[in-house]
């Protein structure tokens, strides 16, 4: 399974908000499946990267925090993207990245955003019991 994580769930992560903090963690556990494959989009980086450091003040910590499997956005996906009309832009690029990398859902706290997505969109406990074995 091929999932896109949005930006607030790694950001739960990296900055250990509460209460979604645990969930999150959790979350990202799974990668170490052999069934599930975890993505960031490239346009995401930037800005997790940015609000991270903002808060921790650690260059290193904050590196070493994303290493993490980087989905390209190329002008094909920010196409993709503006032809969605969506209210929110960066949604529409998460979206787009996902449904061009065939993926098979994104994980985010912000499911009412993706209220027009053709693919599944699971807030974090939702896909942790999905993924129950």
């Amino acid at each position: 399974m091929r999932i896109l994580i949005d930006t607030n769930v790694i950001l739960d992560v990296l900055l250990k908000r509460s209460p979604f903090y645990e969930t999150a963690i959790e979350v990202l556990k799974l990668s170490a499946r052999d069934d599930i494959q975890e993505f960031v989009s490239a346009s995401a980086i930037t800005d997790i990267y940015y609000i991270a450091y903002k808060n921790l003040r650690d260059k290193a910590a904050v590196r070493e925090l994303l290493n993490v499997s980087v989905a390209g956005v190329s002008e094909e996906e920010i196409q993709k993207a503006l032809e969605l009309e969506w209210n929110d832009f960066e949604d529409s690029v998460q979206y787009s990245v996902a449904a061009l990398n065939e993926m098979d859902g994104i994980i985010t706290r912000n499911v009412k955003d993706y209220s027009s997505a053709e693919m599944q969109v699971w807030e974090p406990a939702q896909f942790l019991e999905k993924t129950k074995c």
